[in-house]
């Protein structure tokens, strides 16, 4: 039987839920909030699967059951007053019923930089490797990214071992500012690599999360 001690620290409303958080475990995106009882609670802790109570269906429900866009459970957490729960899922296709990947698209903050219909993201480099990927498919003109992949792969490499030694040197020799300009010059052209390879961020980050476990 799984220990399921943890769920008396959660504090149910009088209707008997609370709100869940379903957050991307790679990316950190917040993909979509939903309520929980006590019974998908435990059926999510012990499936591994996100389960959830439709409020306006008055049932339980997991996650993909008629999509197939389910939520691999990665970690559950309780935030410290007890009345909201994180679940750190792997999202399988888009979480939003409307076909996004996060139902939080629609961007409203006066100081977005996400193009039109873009799903920003949430991880800073998961939204530069979204305009790498963009750059590549429109071409515009004078873009420097898009020189870069029209060198090719070979170039690509090159210029990624030229900023490491860059970031070598500004380590070793000069100030705290510049080796965090050379550090952000060196993942930019690690990410146009990737693009240029069809490797996706996604794919080092699963590896990172890996090797962290």
């Amino acid at each position: 039987m799984p220990d399921d001690s943890w769920l008396a620290g959660v504090r149910f409303g009088a209707d008997g839920l609370v709100p869940v958080v379903a957050q991307e475990s790679r990316s950190g995106d917040v993909l979509m909030v939903a309520y929980a009882n006590r019974e998908a609670l435990e059926r999510s802790a012990a499936t591994g699967q996100a389960h959830y109570y439709s409020r306006s269906r008055g049932r339980l429900w997991r996650k993909g059951e008629t999509s197939g866009h389910g939520q691999e459970i990665r970690e559950i957490r309780i935030d410290c007053d007890g009345d909201t729960v994180l679940y750190r899922v792997e999202q399988t296709g888009p979480a939003c019923h409307t076909g996004t990947r996060t139902c939080f698209s629609a961007v409203v903050g006066p100081d977005s930089r996400a193009a039109p219909g873009e799903d920003p993201g949430g991880h800073l480099l998961t939204r530069l490797a979204s305009v790498i990927a963009r750059r590549a498919a429109e071409r515009p003109t004078g873009s420097y990214t898009v020189q870069l992949l029209d060198r090719g792969v070979a170039k690509a490499s090159q210029k990624v071992g030229e900023e490491a030694v860059e970031v070598v040197v500004a380590a070793n020799a000069e100030e705290p500012e510049r080796l965090a300009s050379e550090a952000a010059d060196l993942l930019y052209h690690l990410l146009v690599l990737l693009q240029a390879r069809g490797v996706p961020l996604d794919a080092v980050l699963s590896e990172l999360e890996q090797r962290g476990k």
